[in-house]
């Protein structure tokens, strides 16, 4: 079947998909969707818009948060169905159109978009709540029908059932019935003993349409009359367009167009390969009059010159100065973390389609669609109604898809405006073209002094942090760094909210501008800030001559959660069990996202140099466990996508040129370097769900660090780790 046929297939079967969803809609309506087949359907109901129950039973859960691979669709999905008590095989998920009224983010000010692990955590209540309304509109349906008490209607797997008369319906043979009835302002929710789908592995809903290749992600969708536009970007972040020769461009059998745009020259032609043959063919000269060219030893030196300057103070407690200077011990160290790109397995894209009548329609992985929403309409000079987002999954995010300027979406967007909206548009960047991009994790320096007293406690603690802001793209963070004395609370996460118990504190911070882009990368602050302070402490447990995990469990103080993660990472992994010369056992614990991760790394290190990660145990706080399956999932991918950074990734600059253009250079996780086993452990809670996407990655790097100390008595000190430093 060709690309046509296909799209039309599909649209047949959204049609009929539509038609057999009559029934029960409660709070939804597509925006710029067509009108229903059916022109007999109740309307929509109000009082939430995250579920559609259709009359062949089938339940369809609005999920107002972007499928990146994290399983946000299954999480979502089982909380409402556990509220529903449907059946798990009948339910599915679409996403939910750009409208953040009744699809924004409760932990993001009501602004529509998805990160910070907070998926799960926002909509908890939320769509429990959801859940419980549509099952009581339904039993109340049954119970109508049947002329019985409501209370004698029982529900599970979908259908509802009066025991005393043996009579049964399904969900979808009382969902027009029920579209009928006013919707209950409260309703009560299933006590946890009861929930048969929350705490379960029940299967991924995503799983079967990948492995039929049937999931369309934004590579695959087809427009009638789409270009493909590749677009030339500066070799140098600064650099402009002087002049293009695009002569031998347009020679090029199958390119269309070369139009000049805001980010650099855009080739449009039949399919991304062509346009790609044209951007090679194109002659353009760069304007480097304001090109950033320093490179990143350039940089590490500006930051390690800021270090010996006052920062600004992002936490303050007693007098440091005066606790170091009696301390027992002290010890003092500079950590190095380089810029990361995120590396996502499919590259940046979106497609764009102008409206005659002012406005768009786009199709991308949307994570940030209120930003996205707004930033196109200024682009266009149109409401941002106008601007219609149809979320589709995305493969693999990291934060990149969250861009504080929607930088790739607009360009998209610049592209179909210099070509008059004649054609749909899709923006396809290559690898290289987002290894190059920058919108990195900023690079940082730390100096830490700590000193402990004669008994081994710590008594100080004095910490500067030197880099970017990851959130710099945003508007008014400046100003905001401003206001908070020079302290961007980003960059000091993880250090400003120390888990340990020390009397003397002092955390300060230079924020750095400078012309590379950067933005936020999974775990945002706690992707450096976990490797520094979990290694900082190790060293302190050392000097005092004291077991690292005892150290940790001494000098926590009113963190049941972290000594909870502590105490099961440790029985789990076999902690102080001897190991031969040569490996070592390394401990971390950190908090990000509400969400505390306790890592212990085993490592062998060659006698000829290298070494090996043998394994990771895991176990992680995150309160109630929505799907356990998926949680440990996380948590694996996290640790990871840790080591491979850990590893392996380094974004360097040299003249301003980014050097690592693909994953030749910048070397993702080899399959064998994965550890052999991977053990996690989910520590019980019925709290509040708290995130899993991004809490199992900051831990990683500090424990593989201290388990290589404990191998070779030498410290880590900046990352990624060389193969260099373990030999003699």
């Amino acid at each position: 079947m060709d690309d046509q046929a296909m799209a039309v297939s599909r649209r047949d079967m959204l049609r009929a998909g539509a038609a057999a969803a009559g029934g029960l809609l409660i709070g939804v309506r597509l925006e710029g969707a067509e009108p229903p087949v059916n022109a007999a359907l109740p309307a929509p109901f109000a009082p939430n818009a995250f579920v559609r129950i259709g009359t062949d039973g089938t339940v369809t859960v609005i999920s107002k948060h972007l499928e990146m691979g994290q399983g946000a669709y299954t999480g979502l999905a089982t909380i409402v169905a556990e509220e529903l008590d449907a059946d798990w095989r009948r339910v599915v998920v679409e996403s939910a159109p750009a409208d953040a009224k009744r699809y924004g983010n409760l932990q993001w000010g009501g602004m529509q978009g998805t990160g910070g692990s907070s998926s799960i955590n926002n909509s908890w209540d939320q769509l429990r709540k959801a859940g419980a309304t549509a099952r009581a509109m339904l039993v109340q349906a049954a119970a109508a029908q049947w002329k019985v008490p409501p209370e004698a209607v029982t529900v599970s797997n979908g259908v509802l059932r009066h025991l005393a008369t043996r009579r049964q319906a399904t969900f979808g043979a009382v969902a027009s019935r029920a579209a009928t009835l006013p919707v209950p302002a409260d309703v009560p929710l299933k006590a946890p003993s009861a929930w048969t789908l929350i705490g379960r592995d029940v299967p991924r809903l995503d799983t079967a349409p990948k492995l039929r290749g049937t999931l369309q992600y934004t590579i695959d969708v087809k427009r009638p009359g789409m270009l493909v536009a590749v677009v030339a970007h500066p070799p140098v972040f600064g650099a402009t367009v002087a002049s293009v020769d695009d002569a031998k461009a347009r020679a090029i059998p199958g390119v269309v167009d070369v139009v000049r745009i805001p980010t650099g020259v855009a080739v449009l032609a039949r399919n991304t390969w062509i346009a790609k043959q044209g951007r090679d063919a194109l002659a353009i000269t760069w304007d480097r009059s304001r090109a950033k060219t320093r490179g990143s030893a350039q940089l590490v030196e500006a930051y390690r010159a800021k270090l010996e300057q006052p920062g600004g103070v992002a936490r303050r407690e007693g007098d440091v100065a005066t606790a170091l200077a009696k301390a027992a011990q002290v010890m003092e160290a500079t950590f190095e973390v380089p810029y990361l790109t995120h590396a996502t397995l499919e590259p940046m894209n979106c497609v764009v389609e102008l409206k005659p009548a002012g406005g768009a329609e786009l199709w991308y992985g949307a994570q940030m669609q209120s930003g996205d929403q707004f930033g196109v309409a200024a682009a266009l000079g149109c409401a941002p109604e106008q601007v219609v987002i149809h979320t589709l999954p995305a493969g693999g995010s990291f934060g990149r898809r969250a861009n504080p300027r929607s930088d790739y979406i607009l360009e998209a967007v610049e592209v179909a405006k210099a070509i008059r909206g004649r054609a749909p548009v899709k923006l396809q960047w290559t690898r290289e073209d987002d290894q190059a991009a920058g919108w990195f994790r900023p690079m940082y320096v730390h100096r830490v002094r700590a000193g402990i007293d004669a008994a081994g406690a710590p008594v100080a603690w004095q910490h500067v942090i030197v880099g970017q802001s990851p959130m710099a793209g945003l508007p008014g963070v400046a100003e905001g760094i401003a206001k908070a004395g020079g302290v961007d609370d980003a960059s000091v996460e993880g250090v400003k909210n120390l888990a340990y118990t020390v009397p003397n504190v002092l955390v300060e911070n230079h924020v750095i501008a400078d012309a590379v882009p950067v933005q936020w990368w999974r775990s945002v602050g706690h992707t450096h800030t976990g490797f520094v302070v979990e290694s900082v402490i190790d060293e302190l447990a050392s000097m005092a001559g004291e077991d690292a995990a005892a150290y940790r469990r001494k000098h926590y103080a009113g963190k049941p959660r972290h000594l909870a993660a502590l105490d099961l990472a440790v029985a789990r992994s076999g902690w102080g069990a001897p190991l031969p010369k040569g490996r070592g056992r390394g401990l971390a614990v950190h908090e990000s996202f509400d969400t505390v991760v306790a890592e212990v790394v085993e490592v062998t290190v060659k006698p000829e140099g290298g070494f090996t990660v043998d394994r990771v145990t895991c176990a992680v706080d995150c309160g109630v466990a929505v799907n356990p399956d998926v949680v440990r999932a996380q948590m694996e991918g996290g640790i990871g996508y840790a080591l491979s950074a850990a590893l392996h990734g380094e974004i360097t600059l040299v003249d301003g040129v980014v050097q690592e253009t693909n994953f030749h250079l910048y070397k993702p996780l080899r399959l064998p370097e994965m550890p052999k086993r991977v053990d996690v452990h989910i520590v019980p809670s019925s709290a509040h769900p708290t995130g899993v996407g991004e809490p199992g990655t900051p831990p990683l790097a500090a424990a593989l660090a201290n388990a290589l100390f404990q191998a070779t008595g030498r410290r880590v000190r900046r990352l990624p780790i060389r193969e260099e430093f373990t030999r003699a």
